[in-house]
């Protein structure tokens, strides 16, 4: 096999590895992992890959399988030798960097696990809409943590970095580009410099069509 493999799912998380991989110009085929809230079929056949039936999957030209996405931005850098997406160890952006990159993975991304369905952890009847509520608004305040620590043009100021792609995705998500607009402008301008670059803007269209 001499091309990636990635499942995914249009408008998910497998969109940030997606990008990626076009930016580096990686040879990929893309998996519709299908709808993994809705069909148990989609997850049981996603679950040999990834025990947890979530995405991205990723699986190596020589047939390994990476999951986490913040594992695979590290590894697709370290694999292509280049540091456009990652500061490398030396670089000043370093430890700015590795900091937002695991704050957004370990504190946000996880809210969404929660609250997208949130009767998966929630079973008390007629609780589950407050429970989405308050992780929503948790990450709201996680979010403004993000924005003060924003520079400009790119999230890393001068510096385009992997943590602009991941904003270009996921500023698409709960609470919505209006908030992110009114609540967050730094973010919300890194995620559009990200998305207009030619290298990404595909793949933001094929996700996100129309900007949705």
């Amino acid at each position: 096999m001499n091309e990636f493999v990635l499942h995914a799912r249009t408008g998910w998380g497998s969109a940030i590895v997606e990008a990626q991989l076009a930016w580096y110009g990686l040879p990929c085929r893309i998996e519709d992992a299908g709808d993994l809230f809705e069909s148990p079929a989609a997850r049981d056949k996603l679950r040999p890959l990834n025990a947890l039936a979530q995405v991205p999957v990723l699986v190596l030209p020589g047939g390994a399988v990476m999951t986490e996405s913040a594992a695979i931005t590290l590894h697709l850098a370290d694999l292509t030798g280049r540091d456009d997406l990652v500061p490398g160890p030396k670089s000043a952006e370093r430890a700015a960097f590795l900091r937002w990159l695991v704050f957004i993975v370990a504190n946000i991304y996880p809210t969404f696990t929660y609250a997208d369905l949130p009767a998966r952890f929630v079973k008390t009847e007629g609780a589950a809409a407050g429970f989405r509520a308050e992780v929503d608004a948790y990450a709201q305040r996680l979010w403004a943590m993000v924005e003060q620590g924003a520079g400009a043009p790119h999230f890393l100021g001068q510096r385009f970095s992997a943590l602009d792609v991941y904003l270009a995705v996921m500023t698409r998500w709960r609470p919505g580009p209006k908030w992110f607009a009114g609540h967050a402008p730094r973010l919300t301008s890194a995620a559009a410099h990200a998305a207009a670059l030619a290298a990404l803007a595909p793949v933001m269209e094929r996700n996100f069509p129309q900007g949705g």
